[in-house]
C-alpha cells in the first residue's frame, strides 16, 4: 500500500484503505474513511468524515468529500457519505455527509460520472449511471434516479426529485419534481418533451417508447389532471404489458408528489 500512497499525503492510520489505492501527493484522509479497491485519489483532495467510498472510483484532484454539511442546524452527529462503485468524480466536487433531519447519509450509487464542480449537499440520494455537466448544484435531500443526465449548470431546490431517465437542459432550475423520462428546460425549468433518443440508446423496444410518449400525453398534452393522468397512464400496463415496469415507475413516482411542490409543467 505504501508504493501507492505519496508520501506527502496525509493518511490517518485508523482510515481503512485497500492496499490496492493510490492517492496522489497532498491529499488529506480522515480516521472515519474507507476506501475500496482499485480507487485512484488525485493529488490535493481533501477526504474526511464517515465516509465509505466503493471500489473502483476514480477521484480528481481537489475533490472534497465528506465535509460536514453546509446546514446551520447541524451539531457534529456522526452521520455519512456512502459512495458505490466505478464513479468518475472530477475535479473541484464536494459531496457533504448528511443531517440527522434527513435520514443521516448522503448516497452516491454506481457508475456515474460527475463533472468539474459538482455539489452533492447533505441527505441527497444519486443513482446509477448518472452524467452531472459541469457546475450541477443539488441543494439538501434531492433524489435523482437512474441515467439521469444534468445539463451543465442546472440546480435543484431542496427536496426535489428527478426522475429515472430525465434530463435538464444547460442552466435548468428546478423547483418542482421532475417525472421519470421527462426533459426539461428552463428558469424554472419547464417540461419540452419525454428522453426519447436516450432510452432508445439505452435498448427500450419500440413498444416501450409508444408508452412513454402516452405517459407524455397523459401528463403535457390532454389538460389532465394529475390525478386523471395517473388513472389514465395506470391503463397502459394491460394495453401494453411490455411496459408495465416504466408505468409502475412512473406512478411510484407521481405517487410521492407533494401537493405544495407539484412537477414541471
Amino acid at each position: 500500500m505504501a508504493d501507492l500512497i505519496h508520501p506527502t499525503a496525509l493518511v490517518d492510520p485508523a482510515a481503512r484503505i485497500d492496499p490496492s489505492v493510490a492517492i496522489g501527493p497532498y491529499t488529506v484522509v480522515g480516521p472515519n474513511v474507507t476506501i475500496g479497491a482499485g480507487t485512484t485519489v488525485g493529488p490535493h483532495c481533501v477526504i474526511e468524515g464517515h465516509t465509505t467510498i466503493g471500489r473502483d472510483n476514480r477521484i480528481f484532484q481537489f475533490a472534497s468529500l465528506g465535509a460536514i454539511p453546509q446546514d446551520k442546524k447541524y451539531a457534529g452527529e456522526p452521520c455519512e457519505l456512502v459512495i458505490g462503485d466505478r464513479n468518475t468524480i472530477r475535479e473541484f466536487c464536494t459531496f457533504n455527509i448528511g443531517s440527522p433531519g434527513g435520514g443521516g447519509v448522503t448516497r452516491v450509487g454506481n457508475d456515474n460520472w460527475l463533472m468539474a464542480y459538482v455539489h452533492l449537499a447533505h441527505d441527497c440520494i444519486v443513482g446509477d449511471h448518472t452524467i452531472f455537466a459541469n457546475n450541477s448544484q443539488l441543494a439538501g435531500h434531492v433524489e435523482v434516479g437512474d441515467w439521469v443526465i444534468l445539463g451543465g449548470f442546472t440546480v435543484a431546490h431542496q427536496f426535489v426529485r428527478i426522475g429515472a431517465h430525465g434530463m435538464t437542459a444547460m442552466c435548468s432550475l428546478l423547483f418542482a419534481d421532475q417525472p421519470p423520462f421527462v426533459m426539461s428546460q428552463g428558469q424554472p425549468a419547464q417540461a419540452r418533451s419525454m428522453n426519447f433518443e436516450g432510452l432508445r440508446r439505452r435498448g427500450f423496444s419500440p413498444a416501450r417508447v409508444s408508452a412513454v410518449k402516452a405517459m407524455h400525453k397523459a401528463l403535457y398534452r390532454d389538460g389532465l389532471t394529475l390525478e386523471q393522468a395517473q388513472a389514465r397512464i395506470a391503463a397502459l400496463a394491460a394495453a401494453t404489458p411490455e411496459a408495465q415496469p416504466d408505468v409502475q415507475l412512473m406512478l411510484e413516482f407521481l405517487g410521492r408528489v407533494s401537493p405544495q411542490r407539484g412537477i414541471v409543467r
